[in-house]
């Protein structure tokens, strides 16, 4: 568990941090809470995130539109229990001890919203079994 707060921490990395991995901590804060902690991040983050994210997540009433990109630094692997990369290969650092799960899900970048709902809810489907699967009475 992370030791600041107890709770279980979770960071999800794209290349970009403009569309899967800020729809996946949307998800995730949204479903869990405050019972986990949540960071998103690129391996080389964009300028904004993906509008057709923020339309998408705003569907099902879940407001993306003040995040922002945020670069990939160690200190956030390092702090977080889970690592859930999202097409971003190498790039992520890898620590002995923490979890790492891949998602394979498409790049929603350049694409209109209709392609990106498809992506918003499978990321809602994987970010559910993941609570199901850390959730206070899970361990990490």
């Amino acid at each position: 568990m992370a030791e600041s707060s107890g709770k279980p921490s979770v960071l999800f990395v794209c290349v970009h941090n403009a569309g899967r991995s800020q729809m996946a901590a949307a998800w995730l804060a949204h479903l869990a809470g405050d019972r986990v902690e949540v960071r998103s991040a690129g391996s080389d983050p964009g300028n904004a995130v993906n509008p057709a994210a923020v339309e998408a997540m705003a569907e099902v009433g879940i407001d993306i539109s003040a995040e922002t990109p945020k670069i990939l630094t160690i200190d956030a692997v390092r702090e977080s229990d889970v690592c859930i990369t999202m097409g971003c290969g190498d790039t992520c650092p890898v620590f002995p001890g923490k979890r790492y799960l891949d998602w394979k899900l498409d790049d929603p970048a350049g694409q209109g919203v209709e392609a990106v709902c498809p992506i918003r809810d499978e990321i809602k489907t994987l970010v559910e079994g993941l609570i199901a699967e850390i959730g206070p009475e899970a361990t990490v």
